[in-house]
């Protein structure tokens, strides 16, 4: 399948997303969703477990933006323009964490606005990630402002409207669900440009079953009344960012081999990116094959 095909297929999946979601009608938030399962006190906090599980979201955020750092993620990048969208995905991922942790304290739809607005962020983050790495640097850069802006305001479209005493959040959905679609298919249709590119499509697995645990929240602490399904999606879904935060630290960059696949690891001794072009240079030796 040629280049041009393989972005058709993208673009196709989202024009059918978008088409679905349009088809679909409004979806308002279900208050029933701010009743959640745990609401234990823990040291005068109120839905403790689900305010203090948010922690994990800023430790793994803090620790992806240090590693972040030119020399530690030298080897991580073939562009060093690459590391902007990392950078949002885990700037989101810290704000996630405050925000989140605002809402638990006491959930109701003014409060969920500020936990989803840096989450619909990190998710448009990393996919702006993925398309600079599997499409070209450039496309994802470009990108990235836009799907940004996308993800707020599919955000504040919802909000505005639940403050009218309607709200829909189908742009909402587009925005955290169609990722989830979008980068698997660009893992297995794109070459990779580094190692440990299938790392990603667990870190979107590892996220699906955060959010099949959100769903089971009452029957999880039902079942032995510990830990709620939603405290337990927070925890997952900090694992995923760190996931991530693994691939960069063990990630190199890989050059197309003889065989007409990415067989050839690279050890860039310096890598340098052209500062207005989609190209990159890197310095280094070859370290192994197949």
């Amino acid at each position: 399948m040629g280049q041009r095909a393989r972005i058709g297929a993208i673009v196709g999946l989202a024009v059918a997303a978008v088409v679905i979601a349009a088809l679909l009608p409004p979806i308002p938030q279900d208050q029933a969703y701010h009743r959640l399962a745990d609401g234990r006190r823990l040291l005068g906090v109120p839905n403790a477990l689900n305010v203090l599980s948010n922690l994990a979201f800023v430790m793994a955020g803090l620790l992806g933006l240090a590693r972040l750092g030119p020399e530690r993620s030298a080897h991580a990048f073939l562009d060093a323009r690459e590391r902007w969208p990392y950078a949002v995905f885990f700037a989101g991922m810290v704000l996630t964490g405050f925000g989140s942790a605002y809402y638990h304290l006491r959930p109701d739809d003014f409060r969920l606005v500020w936990d989803r607005l840096p989450l619909a962020v990190m998710v448009m983050g990393l996919f702006s990630a993925v398309i600079a790495e599997r499409i070209g640097v450039r496309v994802g850069l470009v990108l990235l402002g836009p799907l940004t802006l996308l993800a707020l305001g599919s955000v504040l479209y919802w909000h505005a409207g639940a403050a009218r005493g309607g709200g829909d959040l189908r742009p909402d959905g587009l925005v955290q669900f169609f990722p989830m679609l979008a980068v698997p298919l660009m893992i297995g249709l794109f070459p990779p440009r580094y190692t440990r590119g299938n790392d990603l499509g667990l870190v979107v697995g590892v996220y699906a079953v955060a959010k099949l645990f959100e769903a089971l929240d009452a029957p999880v602490l039902a079942a032995g009344h510990v830990v709620s399904g939603h405290t337990i999606k927070h925890l997952l879904a900090a694992l995923a960012g760190y996931g991530v935060v693994r691939m960069l630290d063990r990630r190199r960059p890989r050059m197309a081999g003889p065989w007409g696949n990415s067989d050839v690891v690279w050890a860039p001794a310096t890598v340098a990116g052209r500062t207005g072009s989609g190209d990159s240079t890197v310095a280094g030796e070859a370290r192994g094959s197949r």
